[in-house]
């Protein structure tokens, strides 16, 4: 049977690996991507970068941006609101729910779970909803859990028609964010793509400036550049200052967050 997944792309680093994922697994895939008003709103443009890059090698993908950003000014979140600053440190402090946007990834799914219903009249074959959550997610943002999407996805069932072929995938959710990038490296390296090239092409950034350059002191990168030096790698991503100071600002942040917490 011929395999097509709907993905959620933000062009950022978890939803790219999916990505790589789903093509060395030979999905058909369909991407969707959402301008929801966020102030990191430069990761639409990097996730078209990665598809002309990847469509450029043979991979045959249909993106498409959705422009959701005037619904989303009713929700309240540090992400969306220019009035309210987006915290630095580690990924796991209690003051990072700040950047939790009320449903988003309730609204995401239920648009690529239509989109999906609408696929399948056309191809008849399975379709996966493919998502990055991971298990970093799941402290600080409540619609990163299995329990979540069990229940989502069941509620989405029962209120469609025509349900039988739509799954999801969501192949990263136990795993740690350097478990994705390990993924992603070994199938870069299987398919024989310029992962440093692809991951360039990505942004964590929940607070880039002016030029789309990271400080990579949110929450977010710290995640990412902890993920990039538990596998011995340096981030090819370009930050204001150099890798061996958004190295230590992360490993700081880790250890601070650690002792007050008695982790």
């Amino acid at each position: 049977m011929n395999k097509s997944s709907v993905i959620s792309l933000s062009g950022g680093l978890d939803s790219t690996a999916l990505l790589l994922n789903l093509i060395n697994n030979k999905y058909k895939v369909y991407a969707l991507s959402f301008d929801y008003g966020q102030k990191h709103k430069i990761e639409l443009e990097k996730a078209v970068l990665n598809i002309k890059y990847l469509n450029s090698e043979g991979f045959d993908i249909k993106h498409k941006i959705l422009d959701i950003s005037d619904t989303m000014t009713i929700l309240d979140s540090s992400l969306t609101n220019e009035n309210e600053r987006i915290p630095s440190g580690y990924y796991k402090e209690k003051n990072m729910r700040s950047t939790v946007v009320p449903n988003r990834n309730a609204i995401f799914s239920s648009f690529a779970y239509a989109y999906a219903i609408s696929l399948n009249k056309e191809t008849s074959s399975e379709i996966n909803i493919s998502l990055g959550v991971h298990l970093g997610d799941h402290e600080i943002y409540p619609d990163c859990r299995i329990e979540f999407y069990d229940k989502l996805f069941d509620a989405f069932k029962i209120g469609n028609w025509n349900t039988e072929d739509i799954k999801f995938y969501l192949p990263y959710l136990n795993h740690a964010k350097s478990d994705v990038l390990k993924d992603a490296l070994n199938i870069c390296k299987k398919l024989d793509l310029d992962f440093e090239k692809i991951f360039r092409n990505t942004i964590t950034s929940y607070s880039p400036n002016g030029e789309g350059v990271s400080n990579g002191k949110t929450a977010s990168d710290v995640e990412r550049i902890l993920a990039f030096n538990e596998i011995g790698l340096k981030d090819p991503l370009k930050y204001q200052t150099s890798w061996e100071n958004v190295l230590e600002y992360a490993l700081n942040s880790e250890k601070n967050y650690k002792s007050s917490s008695n982790y």
